[in-house]
């Protein structure tokens, strides 16, 4: 061990090893996911939403054939829009957590520990994602009930899977870098009410983009969560295709999340202030 590997942050020794930065993110990821075990509550509440767009939205639609989708039915088509949707749902409020551990000082704890601030956003943006996969498990099981054409086979699921975590991850940090800006619960409501229906409406969730204006094209090439319906509709759907490319798909979300990451890292300090 040399002296390299540690840094000072605050008066604070801070150890940037990579194996510390793997120590401490799966530590986080730990604490986080012992939450949701002992209330899962939250995690099933948030399904319903999606779930009255499937039953209720989905089906009408599948009978008027008012949104043009190829050989795909209309349900079939929305299904892993409305599995996006219920990801981006459930993470865009998850930086209400991070105001609330600064009210309880538990930031303030954080902040003196060894752990690299990058280390604790990405541990958080990782028990986030993973708390995504149960959205995926509800949503999935609905399908099967509504005879949705959904691929079985193992690398299917654990791609979606994968993107699913991928995900929330993205957009879970997202929200922790709105949280760290505005400090406040009250604003972080408004803004985060704000921010998700144009994210939703702003991509090919719901329709094809064959059907948007080109200004809202433009600005659904932009929106990640653009990319994430196109990854979760090549790997779920039989005859579901991405317009971009499952690569550049995975390619873009990784990317954004990446520097998500960089920027809630370099913000998490500036929430105590």
């Amino acid at each position: 061990m040399t002296l390299s590997a540690f840094g000072a942050r605050g008066g604070a020794w801070v150890d940037r090893r990579p194996a510390a930065f793997v120590r401490h993110a799966l530590a986080i990821v730990q604490v986080e996911l012992a939450k949701v075990i002992r209330d899962p509550t939250e995690l099933f509440t948030r399904a319903i939403q999606p779930a009255l767009w499937l039953i209720v939205f989905g089906q009408v639609f599948t009978r008027t054939r008012a949104i043009p989708t190829g050989s795909l039915s209309y349900l079939d088509f929305m299904a892993p829009g409305v599995l996006a949707q219920s990801v981006l749902f459930t993470a865009i409020f998850y930086g209400i957590a991070v105001i609330w551990e600064r009210d309880l000082g538990i930031v303030h704890k954080l902040l003196v520990s060894p752990a690299s601030r990058g280390s604790l956003v990405f541990g958080k943006a990782l028990a986030a994602g993973l708390r995504a996969l149960s959205q995926a498990v509800i949503i999935i099981a609905l399908t099967l009930v509504l005879g949705v054409r959904l691929r079985h086979d193992v690398a299917s699921l654990l791609g979606v899977a994968l993107v699913v975590v991928l995900g929330g991850a993205l957009f879970s940090t997202f929200s922790f870098v709105i949280a760290c800006v505005v400090k406040t619960r009250e604003r972080f409501m408004g803004i985060g009410q704000v921010l998700t229906m144009p994210l939703f409406f702003a991509s090919n969730a719901i329709y094809p983009l064959a059907l948007m204006p080109p200004w809202l094209r433009a600005i659904s090439t932009y929106n990640p969560l653009t990319y994430l319906v196109n990854a979760l509709r090549t790997l779920m759907i039989q005859g579901g295709e991405s317009t971009a490319g499952l690569g550049v798909d995975l390619l873009v979300l990784t990317g954004v999340f990446l520097v998500l990451v960089a920027i809630g890292a370099r913000l998490y300090g500036s929430i105590v202030r």
